[in-house]
């Protein structure tokens, strides 16, 4: 019985240290610096960039001669929130032509990139609470509507 015990308790504590292993992620296009640097401004083209690097995580929307790589390695340690152990953002930007103008390695936060602070407005109603209540009235059906209820065919 003590035996039992000791190997239920010994079991529990390998679990639970397993349980706070931590759990690494890699998230996007993590370009290396080897590859970035087979990147030759004024010489490679939107195909040799694809073939040295790999596809671009997103392409400018206004704009499709600047092309995006972002990458992002996490780790997740039991119940805690991930936590961003290295962060990669790789800016290439072509010329009219499609040749490479330049190359942008934007290396840690993410802060780097300006962000937009405008809101869209969203057309709706905005309604009070009593006027929520007072719409509301008449809009439910009596017993045995068409929707059936006490006293239906088939009730």
């Amino acid at each position: 019985m003590m035996k039992n015990t000791l190997y239920a308790l010994l079991s529990l504590i390998c679990l639970s240290g397993a349980a706070c292993t931590p759990t690494v992620n890699m998230r996007g296009n993590m370009v290396d610096e080897y590859k970035l640097s087979q990147v030759t401004k004024g010489v490679d083209t939107r195909t040799d960039v694809l073939r040295k690097i790999g596809s671009p995580t997103t392409v400018s929307p206004f704009d499709d001669s600047v092309w995006y790589y972002l990458g992002q390695t996490t780790e997740k340690t039991g119940v805690f929130d991930d936590e961003v152990k290295d962060e990669r953002i790789v800016v290439v930007m072509f010329t009219p032509e499609g040749v490479v103008e330049q190359v942008q390695n934007i290396k840690g936060n993410r802060q780097n990139i300006p962000y937009v602070k405008r809101e869209t407005p969203t057309s709706g109603n905005e309604m009070t609470v009593m006027q929520q209540m007072l719409g509301n009235l008449g809009k439910f059906n009596k017993e045995g509507g068409p929707t059936g209820g006490v006293g239906a065919p088939g009730h």
